[in-house]
């Protein structure tokens, strides 16, 4: 959405203490990890743009509490399942070759939005390594969550969200729906029936930029609003909205259990 449209669309202005206060009213707590997916148009037209979302929820986490968003970058991927847009049949063999190496310090994320990009570049934070799908965080327990980051299972125990999972975090989705909940995958790895598929990345192996196939699940989203709405009528997330911003707040683990014995009944049943 463009700007104009944004400001003519905003029911008031939103600033810093403005988000941080509708941010306490939905259940964000000082001392709370958190992961953020978000949408800044959403929000309404924000003074300061996605600097002050992200020092909202900095202030509202306080010094104790860590903030954590996806930085994934899906750009370095198998090109030969790119369909938004696709690419020529006969570049394939020249984006194995010359693809960039996955860098923790300058690899750009791609469509996860403003707040989550301008997260992922501020001096200090945390990335973990992962080509595609890695995540950025801030806080005493940065380490903790962006340090251990397995090739694959991209989503499993060995990645962030299993870190969150063990530390017992709460998922903010601002603006966004359930297919953006990312802590849904996790739950994905516990099926024995998930299908698996190739995957590729441009990575640095020994010192050196490589092209690396790897095999994982075959991840998929299509059914997450409907899990996440089924989830949210047994009354495990708190809703609510930051600015004009329809808004859940859930936490990791309950999230993650429920979603394995959904996915049991309804997509392997």
């Amino acid at each position: 959405m463009g700007e104009r449209k944004v400001i003519d669309a905003s029911a008031k202005l939103n600033t810093v203490e403005s988000i941080r206060a509708d941010l306490g009213r939905l259940g964000v707590r000082e001392g709370d990890t958190l992961l953020v997916h978000s949408s800044l148009s959403k929000i309404g037209w924000v003074c300061g743009d996605a600097e002050a979302v992200i020092l909202a929820l900095q202030q509202a986490l306080g010094s104790a509490g860590t903030l954590v968003m996806p930085a994934h970058s899906g750009q370095n991927s198998d090109p030969a399942e790119w369909a938004n847009p696709p690419v020529p049949s006969a570049w394939l063999e020249e984006i194995y070759a010359h693809m960039p190496a996955f860098d923790p310090d300058y690899t750009a994320t791609r469509a996860m939005g403003r707040i989550a990009e301008q997260f992922r570049s501020l001096p200090g934070t945390l990335r973990s390594y992962h080509p595609q799908v890695s995540f950025a965080a801030r806080g005493p327990l940065a380490a903790e969550i962006t340090g251990v980051h397995a090739l694959t299972p991209q989503f499993g125990q060995d990645s962030p969200l299993g870190a969150l999972y063990r530390l017992d975090a709460k998922v903010l989705l601002l603006g966004v729906g359930y297919d953006s909940c990312t802590t849904f995958h996790m739950a994905e790895t516990q099926i024995e029936e998930m299908p698996r598929k190739r995957m590729g990345a441009a990575i640095l192996e020994d010192g050196v930029r490589t092209w690396k196939w790897f095999e994982d699940y075959a991840y998929d989203s299509d059914d997450f609003d409907r899990l996440g709405e089924d989830f949210e009528e047994q009354g495990h997330a708190a809703v609510g909205k930051v600015g004009m911003a329809e808004c859940r707040l859930l936490p990791v683990r309950a999230a993650v259990d429920y979603a394995a014995s959904w996915l049991k009944k309804h997509r392997f049943a």
